[in-house]
């Protein structure tokens, strides 16, 4: 008998474990990943179209969206629990160990295996339960969430999403004990919520106080911070009661520090310990774990607001953890080796997602060095040597500079010819159909190991990029000169981040892919920004059901009603879906537009999006437009050795005028020297109307960034921030007026 379920099951397999099977053999029998010739489509739904609607999509590989992989599988907590069954002795979290008085992490990982992971999960989640129920500042009779604490051992098989536990929260940057900290609340049916560097006093301050969390579990380095916050705000977080540090509190802060310390986190109302002295106490206290259902509450995930309004709490619950595990089981690249590196923040549930999918099947996780950064991850890459990675649109782009800088643009003439042929003909054979390598013996097997060698990517078989529009260009590009699988991925928090990702080896790189098996999407008519349902390339505002999709928006009603209408989450998206293959694209946002003085609407992320993917010199993109102007301007991300090189070649600057990085971008905001690089890129996007192209720009190398509070840690654009952060740039722009001899055409 198949393994795989029936088509009306909310299953993909019809059992897993019973047959004794782990994930490499259903992979080598051809199970799991599904077909992409399959998995790489979705199909109408015949008769499902409403007036204003297009047809209803779905996977090819099934009729109606499954839930969950195999049962068994149906919280994240089996999940995990399944895995340790299957690969006690497997390492689990590897890290680079710390030395605080030295500052400086140790030259190899080590890792714990399944097992042991299993167990200091546990004895984390006794002793904290233990310390919250004995904590001296807990005062039950009066803050609801400390009844909670009271009440979660009797009260946990009760929960859903009505009704939850309290809160833990957790605030650091990657790292083995944050995931840790996550699967024991699932364990526990505790439900968490996250903070991030990025957020700022006065983010973080509204989360605690709105959750009522009584627990933190943070870095060493963040306890300062989170006593001063109770103590500069006493009644907005009165709930909050107990400190854990994910760091030996010794060690980072020094026996007599430290003893103030303490004293002072008593003097506010909060115990402080460290997670060993947790798992201590945990191992004397043992107890079952709390196993939650599928409708416990996993985690409230926090969106970032793209306006400086307050973040919305995403509710997501067990059941949307597996279901994202099943999509991505049904579709991850078959692998000989499982070892992923996650960098992407796990504050954001993209991160999080992959990293579940990584333990479901058994994979060797690697985590930054403490305080990485961007600037330190080829050297953690090199040390960790991954199969596969999530990473973002601009340390791809990083990545492409380099490679090119080394090979199609080197300083060697041999060096220049060779590359440029090898990657021009691999790219050449990748674009003559899906799921072609364009295998090149030589290219394969001597060149393209030594450019990945240095970038860590030894052993790399695949990536995926999201959270922001990547260039099909750099796509091409790095897929042919690093010989890997490469995909763009499309998700929300809302849908507990992917939901679709483009097949590995994509014909024409620039969808999103096809919808996966665990969701089904149709497209909203939006007349009034011109786009139609009826189109022969329907567009629309992108709408999404199924498994993966949240349940509300907490303590926030009237915002659940406005983006679940009828069962379908309104994602705000725009799509294209090409009818041919059932893939589809982002092309830009509902609500972002503004009118021109002569009255054209103009979406900037449609703007944005095709200037980004149709010049691989611009790394960011801000588009602007006022009413009582006629044209838009741009802000522009530029990459420095691209800028160097056109400088060079089409305004005759001298290349001994371009040494440092300041002169470069002097030169290019010259007059002269910008409106060339503007009728330069002018030329290359397609698809814009006259009104909707730029007249005037200003240029830096990285305009967008999360310090100038101008991006959300998601990459999106705070438009009205960002307008007032540049407002003396986008003043000048206006003064100058266009630099280009297009005419705005009406």
């Amino acid at each position: 008998m198949s393994l795989i379920a029936p088509a009306d099951s909310d299953y993909v397999l019809r059992d897993f474990d019973l047959k004794g099977y782990d994930i490499r053999r259903l992979q080598a029998e051809g199970i799991i990943p599904f077909d992409p010739d399959v998995i790489g489509y979705a199909d109408p739904k015949p008769g499902l179209a409403r007036k204003g609607y297009s047809a209803v999509y779905h996977s090819r590989a099934n009729k109606r969206f499954k839930k969950f992989f195999a049962p068994g599988y149906e919280t994240y907590h089996k999940i995990v629990k399944s895995s340790v069954r299957r690969n006690p002795d497997s390492p689990a979290l590897a890290l680079r160990k710390y030395d605080f008085q030295t500052k400086t992490s140790a030259p190899e990982y080590e890792a714990i295996t399944y097992a042991e992971m299993d167990e200091k999960k546990r004895a984390l989640g006794l002793g904290l339960l233990f310390l919250l129920q004995n904590n001296p500042f807990k005062r039950s009779g009066e803050i609801e969430a400390h009844a909670k604490i009271d009440s979660h051992v009797a009260e946990y098989p009760s929960y859903n999403t009505d009704k939850m536990s309290f809160v833990v929260t957790l605030f650091a940057q990657n790292r083995a004990e944050w995931v840790l900290t996550d699967i024991m609340c699932a364990s526990y049916s505790l439900t968490n919520t996250a903070l991030y560097d990025t957020l700022g006093p006065g983010t973080s301050l509204y989360i605690l106080s709105l959750t009522e969390s009584p627990v933190v579990i943070a870095l060493g380095i963040h306890v300062k911070l989170l006593i001063n916050l109770k103590k500069q705000s006493p009644k907005e977080l009165a709930s909050f009661i107990c400190l854990v540090s994910m760091d030996p509190l010794a060690e980072v802060f020094g026996a007599e520090e430290l003893k103030k310390l303490v004293q002072e986190a008593k003097s506010v109302g909060i115990m402080l310990y460290d997670m060993d002295q947790v798992c201590e106490v945990g191992r004397i206290f043992p107890h079952d774990e709390l196993p939650p259902k599928p409708e416990t509450v996993y985690t409230i995930s926090f969106t970032s607001g793209t306006t400086g309004s307050k973040p919305k709490g995403v509710v997501l619950t067990q059941a949307n953890c597996a279901a994202g595990v099943a999509f991505l089981l049904a579709q991850v690249p078959r692998l000989d080796e499982f070892r992923d590196f996650c960098f992407l923040p796990l504050a954001h549930i993209f991160q999080r997602h992959c990293t579940a999918n990584s333990l479901m099947v058994g994979a060797h996780i690697g985590f930054p060095q403490l305080g990485g950064s961007p600037l330190t991850l080829v050297e953690d890459l090199k040390i960790f040597k991954p199969t596969y990675m999530s990473n973002v649109p601009r340390v791809f782009t990083k990545f492409e500079a380099a490679i090119k800088n080394a090979t199609i643009n080197s300083d060697s003439a041999l060096a220049k010819r060779l590359f440029t042929r090898f990657i021009n003909t691999k790219m050449e054979r990748q674009a003559t159909a899906d799921n072609e390598v364009g295998s090149l013996w030589l290219y394969d097997h001597v060149l393209a190991p030594k450019l990945k060698k240095a970038l860590g990517f030894d052993n790399m078989k695949w990536t995926v990029t999201g959270l922001a529009p990547i260039s099909p260009l750099t796509v091409k590009f790095l897929k042919a000169a690093l010989n890997i699988g490469f995909s763009q991925g499309y998700g929300l928090t809302e849908t507990f981040a992917g939901i679709s990702f483009s097949i590995p080896y994509e014909k024409k790189p620039g969808t999103c892919g096809a919808v996966g098996i665990t969701t089904e999407i149709c497209l909203r008519d939006l007349p009034s920004l011109g786009y139609s349902v009826d189109a022969d390339f329907p567009a629309g505002e992108l709408l999404i059901r199924g498994a993966q999709n949240f349940s509300h928006y907490y303590k926030n009603d009237e915002e659940t009603a406005k983006a679940i209408k009828d069962g379908w989450f309104h994602s705000g998206d725009v799509a294209r879906i090409d009818p041919a293959t059932g893939r589809y694209y982002i092309i830009d946002r509902v609500k972002n537009f503004f009118k021109l003085a002569q009255g054209e609407y103009v979406t900037p992320e449609k703007v944005e999006n095709n200037y980004l993917s149709s010049n691989s010199i611009l790394t960011q993109a801000f588009a602007h437009g006022e009413s009582l102007q006629d044209y838009l301007v741009g802000v522009l991300g530029v990459d420095e050795a691209k800028t160097r090189d056109f400088l060079i070649k089409n305004c005759r600057v001298p290349a001994s005028a371009l040494i440092a990085p300041e002169a470069v971008l002097e030169q290019i905001n010259k007059i002269d020297n910008k409106t060339i690089l503007l009728e330069e890129i002018n030329k290359n996007v397609q698809g814009l109307f006259g009104y909707e192209k730029l007249h005037n720009i200003y240029l830096e190398y990285e305009p967008l960034r999360l310090e100038r509070d101008v991006i959300t840690p998601t990459v999106k654009i705070k438009r009205p921030i960002a307008a007032k952060f540049f407002e003396k740039q986008i003043k000048e722009m206006y003064k100058q007026g266009r630099i280009t001899g297009t005419k705005t055409k009406l």
